[in-house]
């Protein structure tokens, strides 16, 4: 894992950026909607694909280390905006399809280790988030 990403305007678009993980070149855009091409994900559907890949990995190696018979897992991941005691909230819903034969037991316990994941970890949690200018 890369211990940073690195993101710079690209010139291809009025709000595109390459996207730079380690070897991995990536390119995000706004929608249509509110002035980008849409060329690639915007920022917030990148988190979302990075805790849907999160939670698919972490489910598969649980499942692999319990010899369960997954066979196939897929990972939908929503998004909405809504009021909670008059606080606007987000909340990020992920639904998991799990494939194979497995006991009722067994989906229960790969969803409550798909709640574990690290991202998830980190995304459940206060994070201390700062900005600052580069030296």
């Amino acid at each position: 894992m890369s211990g940073s990403v690195v993101v710079r305007e690209n010139g291809q678009g009025r709000y595109q950026q390459e996207v730079i993980v380690g070897q991995h070149r990536l390119v995000a855009d706004e929608p249509v909607s509110v002035g980008g091409a849409d060329a690639g994900p915007a920022p917030l559907e990148f988190v979302m694909a990075g805790l849907g890949a999160c939670t698919a990995m972490t489910v598969r190696m649980y499942a692999e280390r319990k010899e369960m018979v997954l066979t196939h897992i897929r990972v939908e991941v929503a998004h909405e905006k809504l009021v909670v005691d008059g606080v606007n909230r987000d909340r990020i819903v992920r639904s998991l399809t799990l494939e194979g034969d497995l006991s009722p037991e067994q989906r229960a316990r790969l969803v409550e280790i798909a709640s574990r994941c690290p991202t998830a970890r980190i995304l459940a949690q206060p994070v201390m988030l700062e900005c600052r200018l580069a030296d």
